[in-house]
């Protein structure tokens, strides 16, 4: 079989979710961090690195649009180092990856889904972070905020979800 040219685009998804907790009044608990931007909130994300689902739904989106493992696979939570990792550590180790193999952002579409906090007030900060990490122009990257209606673990506000849906360029 012959191996074919890398294709000019290649698109990918990128997904996750994390239980909400509640902060302790002392403050325990993880902080509410989306996009690396710290929210005021009364319960921060249950997970084994920051909690940061904007980051790791795009990294996943980069990761699958290539073709390669995801963080799951390349940041195990089963690996004391990833304990509370700061997630812009897997956006860029995915644009890392991204630029090696000779493909730029074209544009990256994230949903937040999420009934707090509001995400408008801070989209551009998120938007600037991402932008900054994935080594592109702020204009490729767009955030939304959605609510899920009241209904199930988000729309209760026990939870976060995000979705990432990235389109890759072959370099010039």
């Amino acid at each position: 079989m012959t191996s074919s040219p890398e294709p000019p685009l290649r698109i990918g998804h990128g997904y996750d979710l994390h239980r909400l907790e509640p902060v302790s009044p002392e403050g325990r608990g993880r902080p509410f961090i989306l996009a690396g931007v710290r929210f005021e909130h009364p319960r921060g994300p249950v997970g084994h690195s920051d909690g940061d689902a904007v980051y790791h739904a795009a990294a996943d989106a980069v990761l699958g649009a290539l073709g390669i493992a995801d963080i799951g696979e390349l940041f195990p939570d089963t690996d004391p180092r990833n304990e509370s990792a700061d997630s812009a550590r897997f956006v860029g180790a995915a644009a890392k990856r991204m630029l090696g193999t000779g493909y730029v952002v074209g544009n990256l579409d994230v949903t937040v889904i999420c009934e707090k906090p509001r995400i408008a007030p801070a989209k551009q900060e998120m938007i600037g972070n991402l932008a900054r990490h994935l080594e592109c122009d702020r204009g490729r990257i767009n955030i939304k905020g959605k609510t899920h209606e009241e209904v199930d673990a988000v729309g209760e506000g026990r939870a976060v979800e995000v979705h990432a849906v990235v389109l890759l360029e072959r370099r010039g």
